[in-house]
């Protein structure tokens, strides 16, 4: 019995993103007509809507992946949805400016070494804003949502302070194709971020798994005294892991800028919490010491799954609100009782 809730739980979001997808698949292709009124023709499972959902996915699994280090480790960040803006603007100011020098222009577009210089000060800009959330939550003491809740307001203003107050329209650039749901060479088969996003999974799912700072972060969300009792730099450790959830805001907040293709200080509002419930949706226990960044990833694509279905069907936005809401309810109930039950 013991072996099977496990193997319930590990596979639990999988059996939730299964259960979505085949409810809009059968409700779509049975009871939603099409422009001739004839129903039987919207297939949810049709290349083309599976591509859409991932490239609807990217932006905030990527940046799930950050937050869920953060989660495990008992932490929170609710500065991602600003860090996100922050680095769509950081992004965007570089290629302006490359934009009014013709030596770094080349046919009508940025030349590529500076496209790529703006996606690394994007990046880095928001890695050292988690390092400075880090730094304040070890120096000064304080817990981590009072911190990141004060930058979050704190990296808005200097996203909006960045962009004079409006958005920063940029010229043309290869990073806007990164986005693209049909790339061209189609080999890519889906758009190019998609396999960016599968990538950082790799990456972070060896990380966690079979490295040292991997069970350092399990150590610490489960118990950060006996962790600390054991020679664990908890402090370094935690300074590291806001530090990697600022690099994967930015790494989002890059791709929001292709999506949009322009610096917009006021997007991702609110963006924190669709990061934050893909975690917890992924199994990700607000407690710490519990999580996966594949659940993550499928707690993104459910979300994804959810937007994508509420609009070919037709539903008004906030029956998505309310079931996402009801889900992650759902999830840290199950959450609970599965701590209540190890204790």
């Amino acid at each position: 019995m013991k072996q099977a809730a496990r193997i319930l739980n590990a596979l639990g979001p999988l059996l939730g993103l299964a259960f979505v997808f085949g409810f809009f698949s059968y409700y779509l292709y049975y009871h939603v007509e099409d422009a001739t009124g004839q129903a039987g023709t919207l297939r949810f499972w049709d290349a083309y809507t599976v591509k859409t959902i991932l490239q609807q996915t990217v932006i905030i699994a990527i940046a799930a992946l950050g937050m869920t280090v953060i989660i495990i480790s008992g932490g929170i960040d609710l500065s991602a949805g600003s860090l996100v803006a922050l680095g769509t603007v950081v992004v965007a100011v570089i290629l302006k400016e490359a934009g009014a020098n013709p030596d770094l222009m080349a046919d009508g577009q940025v030349v590529s070494s500076v496209v790529w210089k703006a996606a690394i000060w994007g990046v880095l800009a928001c890695a050292l804003c988690g390092l400075l959330s880090g730094v304040m939550i070890v120096g000064l003491r304080l817990v981590p949502f009072i911190v990141t809740l004060g930058m979050m307001q704190i990296v808005r203003g200097v996203a909006k302070a960045m962009a004079d107050n409006t958005t920063v329209d940029t010229p043309s650039n290869w990073l806007a194709a990164t986005m693209d749901i049909e790339p061209s060479p189609h080999w890519y088969s889906v758009a190019p971020a998609v396999w960016l996003m599968l990538f950082l999974l790799v990456v972070m799912f060896v990380v966690l798994r079979y490295t040292v700072f991997g069970r350092y972060v399990f150590a610490i969300g489960s118990n950060e005294a006996t962790a600390r009792l054991c020679g664990v730099a908890v402090n370094f450790q935690r300074v590291m892991i806001y530090t990697i959830g600022g690099f994967f805001a930015g790494v989002a907040g890059v791709l929001q800028y292709s999506s949009l293709t322009i610096g917009d200080p006021t997007a991702a509002v609110g963006l924190e919490l669709d990061i934050i419930a893909a975690v917890v949706i992924g199994g990700g226990s607000l407690s710490g010491g519990a999580g996966s960044v594949t659940g993550s990833i499928i707690g993104a694509l459910m979300m994804a799954t959810l937007r994508n279905g509420c609009t070919l069907a037709g539903f008004p936005d906030y029956v998505r609100n309310i079931v996402v809401g009801g889900i992650i309810i759902l999830a840290v109930a199950i959450d609970q009782m599965r701590h209540a039950k190890a204790k």
